[in-house]
């Protein structure tokens, strides 16, 4: 597959050699207390492609074994076993099987209202080390569960296993609360003119330990986390305000708004003016 932005459309594809254990919200409202669409596990192989324009909500998946490869950043990766994405809400997402390879993964879905802080962090990592055994056992309890015995507490705790887990994911600077402060700052003054010696200098951090640092736990350079962070607050402005396509490129650091536009398809898919038709 690996297309580019222009080549995609809402794909679906499951080939017969795949196999899903699926547990949705409209069937378990357990998990529509946490602003969860859908939770699965899933043992697939090529045909296996799944192409969303627009997520209503973060998209946490984990590669349990196998390889497949995932659009992140607006940029093909691969996921292998033992690393976990989070697709941030708002950004295209892709993901396929690679022909003659299996590839089992889990995944936690969110549909979240957009008036409503987002459930994950915009700080989230986008592809980082990440043991998914223990997720991928809870979904598979509470699908179980389901189609079972349907114990209301016993159903309630396995789903607050899985938020407990897809939480553990997302906020990895716990270990590291210079990376919470700093992204933060950003986070608040996106429009500021970042560089990576004044992130580091934030952070108390030398330029080369604040990349090794960033890469580890969140996957992408201190720049592109910078962009990440930025192209996040032009979605909620577009959303929520009628501000000039050349306002919103100013509020996040663009001084060209053609430069923003072409970052923003990049990142998400769309150009700021087709966003705000289609939301």
């Amino acid at each position: 597959m690996s297309k580019s932005h222009e080549e995609l459309s809402e794909t679906h594809i499951v080939g017969p050699a795949t196999q899903e254990w699926v547990v949705a919200a409209k069937d378990c409202p357990e998990l529509a207390g946490h602003y969860i669409k859908h939770v699965g596990v899933a043992d697939a192989a090529a045909p296996y492609e799944m192409v969303r324009m627009k997520l209503s909500g973060a998209y946490l998946m984990a590669s349990l074994e196998g390889e497949g490869q995932i659009l992140l950043d607006g940029r093909w990766r691969t996921c292998r076993s033992g690393l976990a994405c989070m697709a941030p809400p708002h950004a295209q997402h892709a993901f396929h099987a690679p022909a003659e390879k299996r590839w089992k993964f889990c995944w936690v879905r969110y549909q979240q209202p957009r008036e409503l802080k987002p459930i994950i962090s915009s700080m989230a990592p986008v592809l980082a080390k990440f043991d998914g055994r223990a997720l991928a056992s809870a979904i598979m309890g509470l699908h179980a569960e389901y189609g079972g015995v349907r114990e209301a507490r016993a159903i309630q705790q396995w789903v607050e296993l899985i938020q407990m887990y897809v939480l553990r994911f997302a906020q990895p600077w716990r270990s590291d609360d210079r990376l919470g402060r700093l992204w933060s700052a950003v986070g608040e003054s996106p429009g500021e003119y970042w560089t990576l010696t004044k992130l580091a200098r934030m952070a108390h951090s030398s330029e080369e330990h604040l990349r090794r640092l960033c890469q580890r736990e969140l996957g992408r350079s201190p720049m592109r986390q910078v962009t990440h962070l930025r192209m996040q607050h032009a979605v909620r402005l577009l959303q929520s305000t009628d501000d000039t396509i050349e306002s919103v490129a100013a509020a996040v650091g663009y001084a060209n708004p053609y430069v923003f536009s072409n970052t923003f398809k990049k990142w998400t898919g769309r150009r700021p003016s087709a966003f705000r038709q289609k939301n």
